[in-house]
C-alpha cells in the first residue's frame, strides 16, 4: 500500500485526458501535497517521503506551466516529463546514497536492521529497478510523443506498465529476500 500512496499523484495525473493536462497537473500537485502533509502527520521522516516531495515540486512547475499556457508544447510530452522525472528523483537518491525505497522499507522495518549491509543492498537494488523502470518509460513515452502517439492507448499501457513492473519486482524480491533471511523474529524486512 506504501507504493500505491507514494505514487497516487502519477496515477491521478495519467488518468485524466491529456486535453485536460493543466486539471491534471494541479491534481497531482495537490493529491502529492495531501500525501506528504498526511504522512508527516503520521510521523513519516522526509526520507520516507523523497518521490512523495519530488512530486509535489514537479507538479507545481507543471500546473504552473500548463495554466500558463494550456497549448504548450509541453503537454504532447509531459507524460515523458513525468517518467524522466520520476527517474530524476529516483536516480538522485541513489547517488547521494539515500534510496527512496529506503524510507518506504523503514516504516515496517525494526530500527534495529536499518543499518545493516543486507537491508540498505535490497532497497538499493530495488530502487535501481524503479530508476530503470521510469527511465525506460521516458523513453518508449518519448518516441510514441514523437510520433504522435503520447496521448494513445499503447502510452496509457506503457505508463501503466512503468508502474507494475517494478512493483511486482520489488514484491516479488522482497519476498525471496525474506525467505532466505535467518528466521529470528524481526528478521529484516523491506
Amino acid at each position: 500500500m506504501s507504493y500505491l500512496r507514494t505514487f497516487l499523484p502519477w496515477i491521478v495525473f495519467a488518468l485524466i485526458p491529456s486535453a485536460q493536462w493543466q486539471w491534471g497537473a494541479l491534481a497531482g500537485l495537490v493529491v502529492a501535497a495531501a500525501v506528504t502533509l498526511q504522512q508527516r502527520a503520521a510521523g513519516a521522516a522526509w526520507d520516507a517521503l523523497i518521490i512523495e516531495t519530488g512530486s509535489a515540486l514537479y507538479f507545481a512547475a507543471l500546473a504552473a506551466i500548463a495554466f500558463a499556457d494550456p497549448h504548450s508544447g509541453v503537454r504532447d510530452y509531459s507524460a515523458t516529463l513525468s517518467s524522466a522525472v520520476l527517474a530524476l528523483i529516483a536516480g538522485v537518491s541513489l547517488l547521494i546514497g539515500k534510496p527512496f525505497t529506503l524510507g518506504i522499507a523503514k516504516r515496517t522495518t525494526p530500527q534495529e536492521f536499518w543499518n545493516l549491509k543486507p537491508f540498505i543492498r535490497v532497497n538499493t537494488l530495488i530502487t535501481a529497478v524503479w530508476t530503470a523502470a521510469f527511465a525506460v518509460t521516458a523513453v518508449v513515452l518519448g518516441i510514441l510523443a514523437k510520433g504522435g502517439h503520447g496521448h494513445s492507448t499503447a502510452s496509457l499501457i506503457v505508463q501503466i506498465a512503468g508502474f507494475v513492473v517494478p512493483m511486482v519486482f520489488t514484491v516479488r524480491y522482497v519476498a525471496a529476500v525474506r525467505a532466505r533471511a535467518p528466521q529470528a523474529p524481526g528478521a529484516p524486512q523491506s
